[in-house]
């Protein structure tokens, strides 16, 4: 293959999951922005390194779960990413990595939004493919904009590297053959949250496992399944499944087949670990047992869309004289800041607690010590170590979750040598699982409350499992050409 012989594929995305429940907004110093070489060279994208092309970057935006972006700044990335398309040009294909979960203010369906413009700047001959988290919401206006797809297949997401090959894959084969795929989707009427639908679990783990041997049907490029983002108020959260392929009757028998198993299984659900208020949690930390016990604060989880402020944990732990317990962490500029004010091994009055959302979650007052500062890459990185009591516990500058061993290093901790560990998390991710010798998920307050049915919807549609429930239910293929 000659230089001039060689692929030119556009790649960017953008990625980001938003909870409509989330009273903040977010802007643009709250994305990651890739371009150029930093985005070839990104880990994001190291999959590329596997396929010989000339990959074209234009635009990967990334933030931090959480709240529905801001107008002003869609638009910009939108732009962004359009213009450098439009300077990429001439392609012979486009891949974008998604989420598939963002949300922009006056604007529903942002993906469908964004797709249809890469689309129609691109035109109609050049394919795309695009990858997506499985806890995305599908239209049919994102679908049509498409050619190909793959969604992750686990959740935690340990199959991220491999589901942006599939993408790829698909779109290789496209290139190579000069065959266009067909490509069809399966609405499912259910929306659960992620922590009732780990793949670690059943009954996702065995419907899940189905989707290896679609693969290798005659016809069939690649299955997904979808189990959809829960807590936003839109009209196209579903769940759903989507197949791939040149065989369209075997492609319509795997989509109906996933769909009526899933479907089937709705009411099998149920959460992967034990679970309880935080007092029961508590209470079951503080019993003999093996350390350390891992207490999820399942509803201000930021990976899921939490706001990250609240202190309802660290208030129940520091009433009930909980001793060895570390708390990881708050978001609190103005706390992070006051301990960077008083100094290390200072010993100040903070307010903890509220900072992002004072109209819901309600701050404490409280002597602590500041063990230990933590200087960031950025002013806005910051984070301090406080302790009261025989309770330790961690302020950051702006919103974080604390998912890796390393996180806890960075800051001089070691969570083994623990008694209780609280984290801001649902389901716990491979490491901290790993770490715990005893588990349990606080079915706690947060704007991503595992009660989604207390979650004031006027924007959902009808018929939806587990806010509606449906006597019967007829699964119908969608096709995109």
């Amino acid at each position: 293959m000659t230089e001039r012989d060689r692929f030119r594929i556009a790649v960017g995305g953008l990625h980001i999951e938003c909870s409509t429940f989330n009273p903040l907004r977010t802007r643009d110093e709250d994305f990651d922005l890739l371009t150029g070489e930093s985005l070839l060279e990104s880990p994001h994208f190291r999959a590329l390194k596997t396929y010989d092309a000339d990959f074209l970057p234009t635009l990967y935006a990334h933030a931090l779960p959480g709240a529905p972006i801001a107008f002003d700044t869609y638009r910009r990335l939108k732009q962004a990413l359009l213009d450098s398309l439009c300077q990429a040009a001439p392609v012979d294909g486009v891949y974008l990595m998604m989420h598939g979960a963002a949300y922009v203010d006056g604007l529903e369906d942002a993906e469908g939004d964004l797709l249809s413009a890469v689309r129609a700047t691109v035109g109609d001959t050049v394919p795309i493919s695009v990858s997506y988290d499985l806890h995305g919401n599908l239209s049919d206006r994102v679908m049509t904009s498409i050619d190909m797809f793959a969604a992750y297949r686990t959740a935690p997401h340990i199959d991220v590297h491999d589901t942006h090959c599939r993408a790829l894959n698909q779109l290789f084969q496209c290139l190579t053959t000069g065959q266009r795929p067909f490509l069809c989707w399966c609405p499912i009427p259910v929306v659960l949250s992620g922590e009732k639908t780990s793949t670690e679990d059943p009954p996702a783990q065995h419907l899940y496992e189905k989707l290896a041997a679609i693969d290798e049907t005659a016809g069939i490029w690649d299955a997904s399944l979808l189990v959809g983002y829960v807590w936003v108020d839109e009209p196209r959260i579903t769940a759903a499944s989507v197949v791939v392929g040149t065989d369209k009757a075997a492609m319509q028998d795997a989509a109906l087949d996933l769909t009526q198993a899933y479907w089937n299984a709705r009411r099998s659900f149920v959460f992967g670990s034990p679970s309880g208020s935080i007092e029961e949690c508590i209470a079951k930390a503080l019993k003999p047992g093996p350390c350390p016990f891992v207490l999820a604060d399942s509803g201000d989880n930021p990976t899921g869309g939490g706001v990250g402020d609240r202190v309802d944990v660290l208030r129940a732990v520091l009433a009930s004289d909980c001793d060895n317990t570390l708390v990881a962490g708050i978001a609190d500029a103005p706390a992070t800041k006051a301990a960077f004010d008083a100094g290390q091994h200072q010993t100040a009055r903070f307010v903890i607690g509220g900072s992002l959302d004072p109209a819901t979650s309600i701050p404490i007052e409280i002597d602590a010590e500041v063990l230990r500062l933590v200087e960031g890459a950025a002013p806005r990185d910051r984070q301090a170590v406080l302790r009261a009591g025989g309770v330790t516990f961690v302020v950051t500058e702006k919103r974080r979750p604390f998912h890796f061993l390393a996180d806890f290093q960075a800051l001089g901790l070691d969570p083994a040598q623990v008694r209780i560990v609280v984290v801001k998390s649902g389901y716990l991710v491979p490491e901290i699982r790993t770490l715990a010798a005893r588990t349990m998920m606080a079915l706690s307050p947060g704007v991503v409350d595992q009660a989604v049915e207390r979650q004031p919807r006027q924007r959902y549609p009808k018929g939806i499992f587990p806010f509606d429930d449906l006597a019967e239910f007829a699964p119908a293929v969608r096709w995109t050409d």
